[in-house]
């Protein structure tokens, strides 16, 4: 399978080593906006062919697939260009601003025929299918607790002043949109939408979330999240049920996985995976692109688009706006 990438930082670099691990795929191509930072980019990952004009990109018959790494606000406008020209899709999360660009987003995937899926790699993790098949040991499921707080390298710059595109409202950013899907993604792939939410967050002075928490209420079942770039946690996971309780290390990038049971047993049902764990979504994706498949059963339409529904109205209620949430003709 034949990648172009758009977005020339550290995640894009680490999606091109995770891909290089497995048999078919292939960097061939670089987008950026400028031909310099294109060149020296593909240079060093190892791709025979730039590009400052993404449209070209995507009609250059060169590639198969795109794989979108670019800020969020771009990330609607610049999938459904490449789809539009008949390219499947690959897009960091989160899919996009808002629910109305995911909505705009499967619709050209369906007109055009195309695979499209959101990058939330650890939903792919071989130990996130452990949780997965082993929910039912713990009886009746009463409540879910995850904590994605990470302190922001570019933070210390932001408090001297130096603004950066991870606290810039105009990149769609801040704590919610970049690492508190990572704690809402899991929660819908394994109990899908919730029946009401309740969000509080500090907001800072950019505009953007530091940090935040948010109740999701499902019928017998709570769920509580919590997500900073402004502090660090070491909390693990739970999953909790009348039975027992799952504890996962990192919801993030879920490595150990065990059970504790109501009579002292402890069940580790942790399986080996690579530190790499990009490999298993990328590997996910380009089996669905080899079957004809056109979404994923795991990072699915429905559960992208229930997670940014969830992003938005936790938005609304923290009082987090971003430019891309304003119509286009205002």
């Amino acid at each position: 399978m034949r990648f172009g990438v758009v977005g020339t930082n550290w995640i894009t670099e680490e999606f091109i080593r995770s891909g290089k691990e497995i048999p078919g795929f292939s960097l061939e191509a670089v987008y950026s906006r400028t031909e310099e930072r294109a060149k020296a980019f593909a240079e060093k990952m190892g791709a025979p062919h730039t590009f400052t004009d993404l449209e070209k990109m995507a009609a250059s018959k060169l590639i198969d697939a795109v794989y979108i790494a670019s800020p969020n606000s771009f990330h609607a406008s610049q999938a459904i260009t490449c789809m539009n020209q008949g390219m499947h899709v690959l897009c960091e999360k989160p899919f996009a601003s808002h629910a109305e660009e995911v909505k705009q987003m499967l619709e050209a995937a369906k007109r055009n025929d195309v695979l499209l899926m959101e990058a939330v790699k650890s939903t792919f993790a071989p130990n996130f299918g452990v949780i997965q098949a082993n929910m039912h040991k713990l009886g009746r499921i009463r409540r879910y607790f995850a904590s994605n707080c990470q302190y922001s390298s570019r933070y210390d710059a932001y408090k001297e002043g130096q603004m950066s595109n991870a606290f810039d409202p105009q990149f769609s950013n801040g704590a919610l949109m970049d690492i508190g899907i990572y704690c809402i993604y899991p929660l819908v792939v394994l109990m899908g939408k919730p029946e009401r939410i309740q969000a509080e967050a500090i907001l800072l002075e950019s505009g953007v979330d530091g940090q935040g928490s948010i109740l999701l209420r499902y019928p017998d079942c709570e769920a509580q999240v919590m997500f900073s770039k402004i502090t660090t946690s070491y909390l693990p996971a739970e999953i909790q049920g009348e039975d027992a309780t799952m504890i996962i290390n990192k919801i993030n990038r879920p490595q150990k996985v065990e059970i504790r049971y109501r009579d002292g047993r402890v069940e580790d049902l942790s399986v080996p995976q690579t530190p790499q764990i990009m490999h298993y979504e990328i590997r996910a994706f380009m089996e669905l692109f080899q079957a004809g498949e056109r979404e994923s059963p795991t990072n699915s339409h429905l559960h992208s688009m229930i997670a940014m529904e969830i992003m938005d109205e936790a938005r609304k209620q923290i009082g987090l706006c971003f430019p891309a949430d304003q119509p286009r003709d205002s």
